[in-house]
């Protein structure tokens, strides 16, 4: 169980699953907050975190009583004074950020841990007007952040080999699994995977090869269920380079090599079919049972959960 002080500027769903997350591991955890309004939300969604670990038997109601109690969320920079680690989960704008790192830094010694969860922005842009670049990271996260154990680490141009050894041993401590990057590329790893194969399963929807069904169903039982035992790379060398070869000699050319969004999903942005939320996008989800897929979609994360809780 780690005793640390640590801070998060951005109080929405990232910021309040990373203070779960965060205070879970038994950290004093201080999280800020655009106004009292998003203090009060902040809240509800950590204590709804905390009963839905509760609800799938991974906590206790002394665990949530023990985390909370561990949690300050508030609007004043000057709480973060005495953390070892602030992460910031602020809106996706550079500006903003920009700004939080300058009232951070204002508050914080200059050895402690700066890091953002940008799923975007690469950390040296981000960095640029920090008086102590050398020890700023991106920490890009999945959700729910406390959920999900990947992050994805990458420094920029004058973030140092010490900075980045300390942000994996502090991860690590937390039960995250690390993917430390050696140079910052748009999407990081997880979402060029993710695109890769959007795109081309769209591409195979408009060429009407296959239904938005069985898309699914190869990946649940072949490709999901492959590589969630074994890695990407382990199954190709498995095959071999030989096989491997010839096989993307006769695929590579054909794959899908757009470089724009493609046309289903700019119809779909004009009809307001914009997926799970809007009710429709590649499915009708008013025909979709929404608790079954909720239960579906945490269940991986469920079985990989292994904290060592704070009781009291």
């Amino acid at each position: 169980m780690l005793h640390s002080k640590m801070g998060l500027v951005g109080a929405g769903r990232i910021g309040a699953s990373e203070a779960t997350l965060m205070a879970g591991h038994g950290c004093a955890v201080t999280v800020i907050a655009v106004d009292e309004a998003d203090v009060a939300r902040c809240r509800k969604m950590m204590e709804n975190n905390w009963d839905e670990l509760i609800r799938d038997g991974l906590a206790t109601e002394a665990n949530k009583r023990a985390a909370l109690a561990r949690t300050e969320v508030t609007t004043d920079y000057r709480a973060l004074s005495g953390c070892e680690f602030v992460l910031e989960a602020a809106l996706e704008n550079l500006e903003i950020k920009r700004a939080v790192y300058e009232k951070v830094e204002s508050v914080c010694a200059p050895d402690m841990l700066l890091a953002s969860t940008t799923s975007a922005i690469p950390a040296g842009v981000l960095a640029e007007k920090l008086s102590h670049p050398e020890r700023f990271f991106v920490a890009h996260p999945f959700q729910p952040a406390h959920m999900v154990p990947l992050v994805e680490l990458v420094g920029g141009p004058q973030t140092t080999p010490e900075t980045l050894s300390s942000a994996k041993t502090l991860l690590e401590a937390l039960d995250r699994e690390v993917v430390a990057l050696k140079k910052g590329v748009p999407g990081f790893i997880i979402n060029r995977f993710a695109q890769a194969l959007f795109r081309e399963a769209i591409y195979l929807i408009e060429q009407d090869v296959v239904s938005t069904e069985d898309i699914d169903k190869a990946v649940k039982y072949a490709v999901g269920m492959r590589y969630a035992s074994i890695g990407l790379l382990e199954y190709f060398d498995d095959v071999g380079f030989q096989l491997e070869s010839e096989i993307a000699q006769t695929v590579y050319p054909d794959l899908c090599g757009v470089r724009e969004v493609q046309k289903l999903v700019r119809d779909g942005l004009n009809r307001g079919s914009t997926g799970r939320a809007a009710g429709r996008g590649l499915y009708d989800w008013s025909q979709k049972d929404d608790g079954d897929y909720l239960k579906r979609k945490a269940a991986p994360y469920i079985a990989c959960f292994n904290w060592d809780m704070p009781s009291e």
